[in-house]
């Protein structure tokens, strides 16, 4: 028997193990046995009898075991089953490839429809086995075969099934462009057509076939579909481009446009009208925050781009005429804003089959009007629009108009009303000096913009002197013959880092050439004496421009100017440089320089240290040298350069180097730091504290504090002092210079680095002995003995004392020794200070009396800063605890008053440790963070009834406390918005109306009724509490939340009770940000006030006839 007789009579039940093995026998790659050439040696008489007989044996065996049970249990019988399918699909397979003209095919057709049913009914059971049955329906369509459209249809709806699946889908959607044909005989109107459709549509919410080639091919055939295929297609992207990037929306950009160029008549026509006119109007009509506005905006700027093509030039003049210039008059800035972008985008709007003079000129004149538009926004965005047209369109448009055009961009520049204005100016002036044909033009035009350079506005001159720096690039003009140089050196000196940085990158080759290293230092010194500001700022960015080997060549060049000042002056000892590169180059003669030259010069050479110390760091060779170069020399300068200026950045030239480079300096320093007499300023110990620490020796330092302190305090409170033998030297004690240099060690971080590296042992020492003051500081209090200076510096302890424990805790300890102390702090505080804010000390009075009450006010104020910045450094409910009682007790005591700024500050650090993220929900006790803010509320409140009764009790000196209360206040409303704490705002609404209302009541005549204009027109505390709530856009939104939530409660009933609340209101009513708050309010108001038209009495009836007045003056402001 031949292998195809064997094969046709293993096609059937009985023999259905042969088939098997043969199919396996085939699948065998080892094995010589191919059903392929099996088939093709097969007369036409075995092929349809092989067809039929496996269409019969595929019939009986899913009967057997239908699909429906595959899923249920995999078991031996299903498997066997499963088997005989795919064979049965292999073969069907390989039929169609060797199927001939003449066969009849009926079997292979029924084969193939029960594998399609099977295939329809399971399409993810079997994963391989499906994948060949779509193969199989897939080819049965490309062979062109009887029923072609069933199978083609079901291979194209379960390509795309698994393409929205995967996250490459390159392999299915190429298998789905291949069957794109198979829409051409599916009805869109039916039912199989609408669900077709819909999966069709899904195409476009996925951005990985919408990237893909095949994938716009196919997107841009399903555009010529139907007619009725293009909207539904047009509001599935639209639905999707919130959640499309930019990438992917310059593929759908693309997908339109070559669907409307590959588009005739009713398809194209539909999708000028439905899609771009719709995205044309959507790109005028949105508002500019809409986060799909952008990316409307970018698909017409794609038709826009190919505008060069005269059917698209004609597509755009038909589809803006109707719609555009509409837009470009309206009253909606906004409107006109996003119209003015797109018609200068897409300048000219013409139909080029037609004359274009009339339409051209009508838009040029738009253009002029559009530049001088009543809103900024519309200013700003034709100056764009202008400046891009004249880009692209120089040598197109006629010469009048370009100078027309210039004229009205240099009156722009002085648009006093809008710095925005100004601004566009120049930052799209940039733009046009990309035509080099503009340069002969631009280059007389942009002189006349020089003042500009000292702008009001930061931005307009980073604007400007980018534009200069676009000049340099481009070399249109000379930009000193735009701005003269003493012009732009004065500017360096004073204006901001954001424009300074731009005009040392413009100024750069002329003060650090390249290519002239021998004149580097002459015109260093140049830039000095034009402006010694002006030089220190430039060489503070010039790293930015040069390598840090060019740095250190300037160093070294300004050594060598300064040792040639020094010989000039006929001493010329030890500076003799024997080495080659250190010998004065041939240029650089010897000179004798001014004093305020060498100072500047050497400050110069301190700021380049500074932004190359990195790299020296990484190069050592590099530093030794540096080291070397400058040690032997230092010692000549300070004895040379005498003056204060040229002393201070000697010493920091000196904290750069290791204390051996500068032997003779560094064994003087502390001496110098013993000698300075009390009350010394900063500037005189600073830099010798910079050099103390930057050479390890911060101890000797902290020796030196902690004797003078020691000496200070009265033998019996000296502790834990070390016994050591010492060479007895007569010196005065410095306490005050001592507490002067640990602020300052500890106020600096590297020098605070340098401290806490100490670890323990002496800041134990240093801890205990400032702990030790505040008996000292105590007996201050309860006495007049010691006088004011020694309180002074009894209080200067004890805040230093704070300090430092925040300082160990937060650094150094593990545990809450430290934090402990605070706490006892705390409580000192409380049972000992706030008596004093009571009644002052027994048998006190007068004078003496309130100087040790403000004394007690001053000690509790330092300490409450001090828990302010342990607050914020030591994350711990205990302390936070302490000091939320601590802050009670002072709102408390009868002189409170004088710590409520202090105590303001302390309630924002708590609530700005206390993170909502970290909170549970209310009402859980385990939140401490909660529980934190709520205390701070009522405290707050606290805080607000004390204010209140001062004002009562006296007006003229509690009007002083509120001024000096509301830079705390501003902060705390500021961090109570951030953390939504409750209590808060009701509070100061309805602190307010109360104030009010009383002032209200108080009125005896109706003259006396007057609406208040603004804040300041509320009484005292409204006026206070207002001022800080306006000084921050969401505390204002905030606040104006809680007067609507309020008024909606029914709260109010009393006439001076809603006259008080419009008063309120008639002082808030030229705040921007308020207009829909105030509407709705005023409206509520007015609703209620109503029931009081009938009441009586004269100064009622004059309030009630105000309020009416001012609420109809609120709703008329705001009607639009």
């Amino acid at each position: 028997m031949t292998k195809r007789e064997a094969f046709v009579e293993a096609a059937c039940q009985e023999n259905v193990d042969d088939f098997l093995r043969l199919i396996q026998l085939h699948k065998d790659r080892s094995d010589p046995f191919d059903i392929e050439e099996v088939m093709e040696e097969m007369s036409k008489n075995q092929r349809e009898a092989l067809w039929l007989k496996l269409a019969s044996l595929l019939r009986d065996v899913l009967m057997e075991v239908p699909p429906e049970r595959w899923e249920e249990a995999m078991d031996v019988e299903t498997k066997h089953v499963m088997d005989i399918v795919a064979g049965v699909t292999l073969v069907a397979t390989v039929s169609l490839k060797v199927l001939q003209d003449g066969d009849a095919y009926h079997g292979l057709l029924d084969i193939t429809h029960q594998l399609h049913d099977v295939l329809v009914s399971f399409p993810m059971t079997e994963a391989h086995l499906m994948l060949h049955i779509h193969t199989l329906c897939e080819a049965w369509w490309k062979k062109d075969l009887l029923d072609k459209d069933t199978f083609g249809h079901t291979a194209l709806v379960i390509t795309l099934k698994k393409s929205f699946l995967l996250k490459k889908p390159y392999a299915e959607v190429q298998r789905a462009w291949s069957l794109h044909k198979v829409l051409s005989n599916v009805d869109y109107m039916s039912e199989e057509g609408q669900q077709l459709g819909e999966q069709l549509a899904r195409c476009f919410q996925h951005p990985a076939i919408i990237s893909l080639d095949d994938g716009k091919r196919l997107m841009v055939f399903l555009f010529s579909w139907h007619v009725d295929f293009i909207p539904r297609i047009h509001g599935t992207i639209k639905n999707q481009m919130e959640f499309f990037n930019k990438m992917t929306m310059a593929h759908v950009a693309e997908i339109y446009f070559r669907a409307w160029k590959k588009a005739s008549d009713n398809f194209q026509e539909k999708i000028e009208s439905e899609c771009i006119q719709d995205f044309m109007k959507c790109a005028i009509l949105l508002q500019r925050s809409s986060p799909v506005h952008r990316k409307v905006q970018q698909i017409i700027f794609h038709f826009h781009k190919k505008k060069i093509c005269r059917p698209v030039g004609k597509m755009l003049s038909v589809l803006y005429k109707p719609i555009l210039w509409k837009y470009l008059n309206v009253p909606n800035f906004e409107v006109r804003t996003n119209a003015t972008v797109l018609f200068t985008d897409a300048f000219p709007i013409v139909d080029p089959d037609k004359e274009i003079e009339v339409d051209l000129q009508k838009q040029l004149d738009t253009l002029m009007v559009l530049l001088f538009d009543k809103h900024d926004v519309v200013r700003c965005n034709a100056i764009q629009g202008v400046c891009k047209i004249l880009d692209r369109c120089w040598e197109l448009l006629p010469p009048d108009v370009i100078v027309d055009f210039l004229k009205k961009l240099k009156d722009l520049a002085g648009d006093c009303s809008s710095d925005d204005v100004r601004c566009a100016v120049f930052t799209y002036l940039r733009i046009v000096l990309d035509n080099v044909l503009s340069h002969p033009v631009l280059e007389k035009l942009v002189p006349k913009f020089k003042y500009s350079l000292h702008d009001i506005s930061v931005k307009v001159r980073v604007a400007f002197v980018d534009m200069l720096l676009k000049i340099k690039a481009v070399r249109a003009a000379k930009f000193w013959d735009v701005c003269s140089l003493d012009h732009l050196v004065a500017r360096l000196a004073s204006d901001t880092a954001h424009v300074s940085k731009r005009l040392t990158e413009l100024l750069f080759d002329s003060f650090f050439p390249a290519d002239a290293e021998s004149n580097w230092c002459s015109r260093c010194i140049t830039l000095i004496q034009m402006n010694p500001m002006a030089a220190r700022k430039f060489y503070l960015y010039a790293h930015m421009h040069t390598a840090p080997t060019n740095i250190v060549k300037l160093m070294l060049a300004i050594r060598r100017v300064l040792n040639s000042s020094i010989q000039s002056d006929g001493d010329d000892a030890e500076l003799n440089d024997s080495s080659k590169e250190n010998r004065m180059p041939q240029g650089e003669n010897q000179l004798a320089l001014e004093k305020d030259v060498v100072a500047s010069l050497l400050e110069v050479v301190v700021v380049l240290w500074k932004n190359v110390d990195r790299t020296l760091q990484q190069s050592d060779e590099t530093q030794k040298y540096l080291y070397a170069q400058f040690g032997r020399v230092l010692s000549k300068y300070f004895s040379k350069f005498t003056d204060e200026r040229c002393q201070a950045p000697l010493m920091q030239m000196a904290s750069f180097m290791p204390a051996n480079a500068v032997a003779t300096f560094s064994y003087g320093v502390l001496s110098r730091l013993r000698k300075l007499e009390p009350g010394a300023p900063p500037s005189a110990y600073s830099q010798l504290l910079d050099c103390m620490c930057s050479w390890g020796k911060t101890a000797g330092v902290l020796e030196l504090i902690i004797d003078w302190l020691s000496e200070a305090l009265p033998e019996n409170q000296v502790v834990n002092a070390k016994r050591k033998v010492t060479i007895q030297v007569t010196a005065e004690a410095k306490p005050e210079l001592a507490l002067a240099y640990l602020d300052y060690l500890l106020l600096h971080r590297s020098t605070r680095n340098k401290v806490l590296a100490l670890r323990e042992g002496p800041l134990k020492r240093l801890y205990t002995l400032l702990g030790n003051w505040k008996s000292q500081l105590y007996s201050h209090l309860s006495s007049s003995s010691g006088g004011p200076a020694g309180a002074e510096l009894a209080l200067k302890a004890f805040t230093s004392h704070g300090c430092l424990s925040v300082h160990l805790q937060h650094d150094l300890s593990d545990g809450r020794e430290y934090l402990q102390s605070l706490e006892h702090t705390a409580a000192w505080v409380g049972e000992s200070v706030l008596p004093f804010l009571a009644n002052g000390p027994p048998g006190d009075a007068g004078d003496e009396a309130e100087s040790l009450r403000a004394f007690a006010a001053e000690i509790t104020k330092t300490f409450l800063t001090v828990c302010r910045d342990a607050v914020l450094c030591l994350d711990d409910s205990g302390l936070k605890d302490h000091v939320l009682h601590l802050c009670s007790l002072v709102i408390l005591s009868e002189a409170g008053y004088l710590c409520i700024p202090a105590v303001l500050l302390v309630l924002k650090a708590l609530m700005a440790s206390s993170s909502p993220v970290d909170r549970k929900p209310a009402g859980d006790e385990r939140d401490a963070a909660t529980k934190c803010l709520v205390a701070v509320a009522n405290i707050f409140q606290k805080v607000i009834e004390l204010l209140a009764r001062r004002l009562k009790k006296k007006p003229e000196e509690s009007k002083e406390l509120c001024q000096s209360a509301l830079g705390g206040l501003t902060d705390f409303l500021h961090e109570a918005q951030v953390c939504n704490i409750s209590g808060v705002f009701d509070t100061l609404f309805a602190i307010v109306i109360v104030e009010t209302r009383y002032a209200l009541q108080k009125m005896t005549h109706p003259e006396e009724v007057m609406t208040p204009e603004t804040v300041q027109d509320l009484p005292a505390l409204s006026g206070t509490l207002l001022s800080a709530i306006l000084k921050s856009q969401p505390v204002t939104r905030a606040f104006l939340a809680e007067i609507l939530s309020s008024l909606d409660s029914d709260t109010f009933s009393t006439l001076t009770e809603l006259a008080a609340v419009v008063h309120l209101l008639a002082a808030l009513r030229h705040v921007a940000q308020a207009s829909t708050y105030l509407k709705r309010a005023a409206i509520t108001v007015q609703q209620q006030i109503n029931a009081h038209a009938n009441v009586e009495g004269d100064i009622q009836g004059v309030i009630y006839q105000s309020s009416v007045m001012t609420l109809n003056e609120i709703l008329t402001l705001w009607a639009d």
